[in-house]
């Protein structure tokens, strides 16, 4: 149907995650066991395709793995017919390295675009808070320096708004300074997106507020929110990190 929002989990795999942001992939599910049984901290990063009609939007961009020498990413788009020239919209929920290092590639000093006709959506004041932390690991900061000087990044200014007629956004901080939210469609039942904010379903499970989050409370009163809304709502919600529920159903 032309109206209908399809969503689509693209998975680049599980991680570790170490002190110093280093992403080390596992293999497979024995592996993932293996970490978890040793206590390591583990993820799974998966950007999300969101399309309705002929717009194709990517929603954050995970860490740019390369497969026999092609990008993943690019792998799991043509898996559901997607091209990356055909992908109209980015989203940015923040800037971190495991959510933008998908954007492009450096071919010597050149930025080049993974996909080259998209607009890409991110929060002017994110992008100025991400730009001020040189050392800090979970920036690349060459690649944000190169996204602050592309003609086809749109800075949003507003702390809410629309993108487009069902995309809205809400700049809400917690795990960052500046991260911003997603929802798609115009009304209930929506599909959800919180990010980091919300990067596991776990996370509505142990109501806690995080180290790891530049304001833990306010994220965390921000998950209370969103779950009671979720509830009422019926929201379909997303969650970049889960390593079992991309998507659940409320």
């Amino acid at each position: 149907m032309k109206d209908e929002i399809v969503v689509t989990a693209l998975k680049e795999g599980f991680f570790t995650v170490d002190k110093a942001k280093k992403f080390t992939p596992l293999e497979n599910e024995e592996a993932l066991a293996t970490a978890l049984a040793a206590k390591a901290t583990t993820v799974c990063i998966q950007p999300f395709l969101i399309r309705k009609g002929d717009t194709n939007v990517l929603l954050d961009t995970g860490l740019g793995l390369h497969q026999s020498g092609k990008l993943q990413l690019t792998k799991l788009l043509a898996e559901n017919e997607v091209e990356p020239e055909q992908v109209n919209i980015i989203l940015l929920s923040h800037l971190h390295k495991d959510h933008t290092n998908g954007l492009g590639h450096f071919e010597g000093e050149r930025f080049v675009l993974n996909f080259p006709n998209a607009q890409i959506f991110l929060q002017d004041k994110e992008l100025s808070f991400a730009l001020s932390q040189d050392g800090n690991p979970s920036y690349n900061i060459p690649v944000l320096k190169a996204l602050a000087q592309l003609a086809n990044v749109v800075r949003l200014t507003d702390t809410e708004g629309w993108i487009n007629d069902f995309i809205r956004f809400e700049c809400v901080g917690g795990h960052t300074p500046y991260h911003q939210v997603f929802w798609f469609g115009q009304k209930p039942p929506v599909v959800f997106y919180g990010g980091d904010n919300l990067p596991m379903y776990g996370y509505l499970k142990y109501p806690v507020a995080y180290k790891n989050d530049y304001d833990g409370k306010k994220a965390l009163s921000l998950r209370k929110e969103w779950e009671t809304r979720a509830e009422e709502e019926h929201w379909t919600v997303l969650f970049y990190h889960d390593k079992r529920s991309a998507v659940k159903q409320f």
